[in-house]
């Protein structure tokens, strides 16, 4: 057994995707659209994943998008999507000066939320050590759900 992906629906493909893509960092790595289902699925891949996306050996982020209007909640009953990151504060600040609420942030140099156009948790580990204690991150409190 290998794990393929993980699936999430979407309610704004653009919003979802600018999140995704261009505030996160993730790249589309191929798409389908079925008219007799009415869905769009759109396949995303971490960059260090993207090369072996193709050969279906990374894992991925499936944006499954209904065209039928539904209401899905705030997505916390699926749990959270988990991102390794190379350095916690420098993801963190970037995702502040893109407009995205840093629910939990990064106090202990380790671990930060996020939350996507669609409300599902995006957990930040940083990768190998933790980092340091640093502010404005260490005093910084909570905001809203994550």
């Amino acid at each position: 057994m290998r794990y393929l992906h993980t699936m999430v629906r979407v309610t704004d493909v653009e919003k979802s995707l600018d999140f995704y893509c261009k505030k996160l960092g993730m790249q589309e790595v191929r798409r389908m659209e079925s008219e007799a289902g009415r869905f769009t699925l759109i396949f995303l891949a971490a960059p260090k994943d993207a090369s072996r996306a193709a050969s279906e050996k990374a894992p991925l982020l499936e944006l499954t998008y209904n065209w039928d209007p539904e209401i899905y909640g705030e997505g916390r009953n699926f749990g959270h999507l988990a991102f390794e990151v190379d350095d916690i504060y420098a993801t963190c600040d970037r995702l502040m000066q893109a407009g995205i609420t840093i629910n939990r942030p990064p106090r202990d140099g380790r671990m930060a939320f996020v939350r996507s156009p669609d409300n599902i948790s995006i957990e930040l580990l940083q990768k190998g050590e933790t980092l340091p204690k640093q502010e404005p991150w260490a005093s910084m409190p909570n905001t809203g759900k994550w």
